[in-house]
């Protein structure tokens, strides 16, 4: 096994380096055979937050199928993707895949209609914004350690998965905060983890949506990215079953996406003329990024799927049905917090000593987006529906 002092010889001059990490909110002693980073990565595993993502939507309601992808098994096709890129470019392999794991703790149950719901509920109260949340389960709500609340990761790995942010919010976050402020970029890692979570959704999504009925390859053939890779495939394998089609014409997909990628950016790395961090944190633009071909490819694709896919009125209507779980939730426990479990209700008393009304409206955020999609369903049976009104059914 390779010592963390070690392993640092296989890096680039301007990757991070956990030998020079800006550190930890709370000073630790460093871990004995591993780096910063895996001490990072191994802490998000362990989070409960991060097992809670098995049963958070994707796309679809998780419940819809055991076949289709959740935010755990998203998130580690993310850090997947995102090694094999950083480990061509030799930059820090573990930094990439702690953020790539933590990236989406902070997601609502039901995706993406969870998150728009939460923060509609949130309008007037300081908002809802999953990548905000992330950093706030981390930094606050993860409940493991004796000497700190939150995981305590290093300033890298929290930096990469606060991906974008307001300037107001950025002026209360402090240390990561801090470059939205200055105009600055995020690491390396942090450039190429954002652009591999784009590109393992986008790809994946095809699969999920072919699975479910929604689009067909027929379609798909519409879109150039698609199209390509799938002439290719039949010309190679006439015959082939639409199973192994589907698989072959999307690895594909995604192999020319992240070449395209490494290429680009290691274009940008060489007429940036790096030398450390800091000269990636100058730029004035982000170093990581596609071709201007594959851009128009990219979004060629995305509004495919838009129209095709998230518009789709059978996705539309379990969305609307999610948005309406979470409002009815969020209504009812503003209205009389002791309906609350304990636990969240003293999580919100906390809050409210702090913050007055919206300390209370925030930890009752912080409870929603931290359940699944299964236990808001139950929660919301167990508020709602007359028939459990036994003692039994109305305890967690």
């Amino acid at each position: 096994m390779d010592s963390p002092s070690s392993y640092s010889g296989h890096l680039v001059s301007y990757a991070c380096n956990d030998t020079q990490s800006i550190g930890r909110r709370f000073d630790e002693q460093h871990p004995t055979y591993r780096n910063e980073y895996q001490r990072d990565r191994d802490r998000i595993i362990h989070s409960a937050a991060f097992r809670r993502l098995e049963y958070k939507t994707q796309v679809f309601v998780n419940h819809e199928g055991d076949l289709f992808r959740t935010r755990l098994t998203h998130s580690l096709e993310v850090a997947q993707i995102a090694r094999s890129i950083a480990r061509e470019l030799r930059l820090h392999e573990d930094l990439t895949e702690a953020i790539a794991l933590a990236h989406d703790l902070g997601h609502t149950p039901f995706g993406h209609a969870g998150q728009t719901a939460l923060n509609n509920c949130m309008k007037n109260l300081g908002g809802f914004e999953h990548n905000i949340q992330s950093l706030r389960v981390i930094d606050k709500l993860e409940q493991k350690y004796a000497d700190f609340n939150g995981l305590n990761l290093t300033f890298e790995t929290r930096e990469g998965i606060l991906k974008h942010c307001s300037i107001i919010i950025a002026k209360d976050l402090g240390d990561v905060g801090q470059r939205f402020l200055d105009k600055k970029q995020a690491s390396l890692e942090a450039q190429l983890t954002d652009l591999s979570d784009e590109t393992a959704y986008n790809n994946h999504d095809i699969d999920d949506g072919l699975r479910y009925g929604l689009i067909t390859i027929s379609d798909l053939l519409k879109v150039e990215l698609f199209r390509t890779q799938h002439d290719i495939v039949t010309k190679t394998y006439p015959g082939l079953d639409d199973k192994k089609l589907i698989h072959e014409v999307i690895r594909r997909m995604i192999n020319v996406m992240v070449v395209d990628l490494i290429d680009t950016s290691r274009d940008n790395i060489a007429n940036a003329r790096l030398k450390n961090v800091n000269d990636v944190r100058n730029q004035k633009q982000k170093i990581m990024a596609f071709s201007e071909d594959m851009d128009q490819k990219k979004l060629e694709l995305k509004q495919f799927l838009r129209r095709n896919l998230y518009q789709h009125y059978r996705v539309h209507r379990m969305t609307k049905k999610a948005a309406n779980v979470i409002k009815s939730l969020f209504d009812a426990f503003i209205e009389d917090p002791n309906i609350l479990p304990t636990e969240a209700l003293e999580h919100c008393n906390l809050l409210k000593e702090k913050h007055g009304d919206k300390g209370v409206a925030r930890g009752i955020a912080d409870y929603i987006a931290g359940m699944t999609d299964r236990y808001a369903i139950i929660e919301y049976e167990r508020i709602f529906n007359p028939r459990q009104l036994s003692f039994a059914n109305l305890t967690t």
